[in-house]
C-alpha cells in the first residue's frame, strides 16, 4: 500500500480518536459511551481524565494500523531491536495535556512513520498532527507535500501547507516551547530575552506539533525549543515531516540533523531566517 493510501486511511481514523477526545475535554465525566470515570464530588480529577483519553486513542490508533499497514511494530515498543529498512509507527498520547486539561483549543493527536537507512538512521517518512477542537489536521508524506484539511462552506477543505516569506527577525512572529524541568525552562526563557524587540511577537501556546506545524504554513516565522525528550518522539516527529514537505526547516540548535535516538534541541524555521535566530540560541 503506498503512503498516500496509507495517510488517507489512518486521517480518518485519527479524526474519529479525536472527536472521542474532543468529547471528553467537553464533558470530562465521561470518556466513552460505555464507561464513566470515578469521580467525586470535588469534580473531576483532570490527569485521570487525561491518562483515560491517552489509554482509549492509543487502542483504538493501534488497532487501526493493525487493520491498515502493520509495518514493523511501534518505535516507542522495539527498542534495540529496530532493524535498517525497518518501518515503525510512532502514535502519541495527547500533545498538550495541560491546554487540553484547561479547556484550551490547542491540543493535537498525532501519528507518524519512521523508515530506517541501511545505516539506521531514522526518518520520519508520514506524519499525521489532528487538533480536534480546532477541527483542522496537518498531512504529510515523503515526497508528497504537506496539507491543511478543515472544513469550510462547502465542505473540508484541502489546501498545500507552504512557509512565510520573511526574511529577517526584526517584524517576525516567533513561538517557543519550555520544558517541565526547571534548568531547561531556564534555557528557553533566557534564549526568549536575548532577542527581545526583534521579533514583533513572541508567542507560547503549544503543543510541539502544533506549533511545528504553524511554522510549516506560515502562521509562524519561526519556533524554538530546548531539551526535547525521548516522550516527545510522537508530536516531533509527525510535526516534523509537516516541516519538511511544506519547504520550511526543522534542525538542532547546532545546525545538525535532528537525531531520534537523543534529547534534541530544535529550530523550526521557514527557511530564511534559520542563520539569523541561530545566534540567539542560549546554547
Amino acid at each position: 500500500m503506498e503512503l498516500r493510501e496509507i495517510a488517507k486511511n489512518l486521517y480518518e481514523a485519527v479524526v474519529e480518536a479525536g472527536e472521542h477526545a474532543l468529547q471528553v475535554q467537553i464533558s470530562p465525566r465521561t470518556w466513552n459511551s460505555k464507561e464513566s470515570l470515578d469521580v467525586d464530588s470535588r469534580g473531576v480529577d483532570s490527569a485521570l481524565v487525561t491518562s483515560a483519553v491517552d489509554d482509549n486513542v492509543l487502542r483504538f490508533l493501534h488497532a487501526q494500523i493493525e487493520s491498515i499497514a502493520p509495518f514493523d511494530g511501534y518505535w516507542e515498543e522495539v527498542g534495540s531491536d529496530r532493524h535498517p529498512g525497518g518501518r515503525y509507527w510512532s502514535v502519541g498520547k495527547v500533545d498538550g495535556a495541560v491546554n487540553f486539561t484547561r479547556n484550551l483549543a490547542e491540543w493535537t493527536l498525532t501519528v507518524s512513520l519512521f523508515e530506517l537507512n541501511e545505516t539506521g538512521q531514522a526518518y520520519p517518512i508520514l506524519g499525521i498532527v489532528h487538533a480536534p477542537a480546532l477541527q483542522t489536521t496537518y498531512l504529510a508524506a515523503r515526497k508528497q507535500g504537506a496539507i491543511r484539511i478543515r472544513p469550510s462552506k462547502v465542505g473540508l477543505k484541502r489546501e498545500p501547507v507552504v512557509p512565510s516569506m520573511t526574511q529577517h527577525l526584526r517584524g517576525s512572529v516567533v513561538s517557543f516551547g519550555m520544558s517541565y524541568f526547571p534548568e531547561e525552562s531556564k534555557q528557553a526563557i533566557a534564549t526568549v530575552a536575548s532577542m527581545a524587540g526583534l521579533p514583533a511577537d513572541i508567542k507560547r501556546m503549544g503543543p510541539t506539533s502544533l506549533d511545528l506545524c504553524k511554522v510549516a504554513d506560515g502562521t509562524y516565522d519561526a519556533y524554538f525549543e530546548p531539551s526535547l525528550h525521548n516522550w516527545d518522539i510522537p508530536a516531533v516527529s509527525a510535526g516534523s515531516i509537516v516541516v519538511w514537505e511544506s519547504g520550511a526547516s526543522l534542525r538542532q540548535w547546532d545546525g545538525s540533523e535532528i537525531d531520534w535516538y537523543q534529547k534534541n534541541n530544535i529550530l523550526a524555521t521557514n527557511g530564511l531566517l534559520t542563520d539569523e535566530l541561530q545566534a540567539y540560541l542560549a546554547l
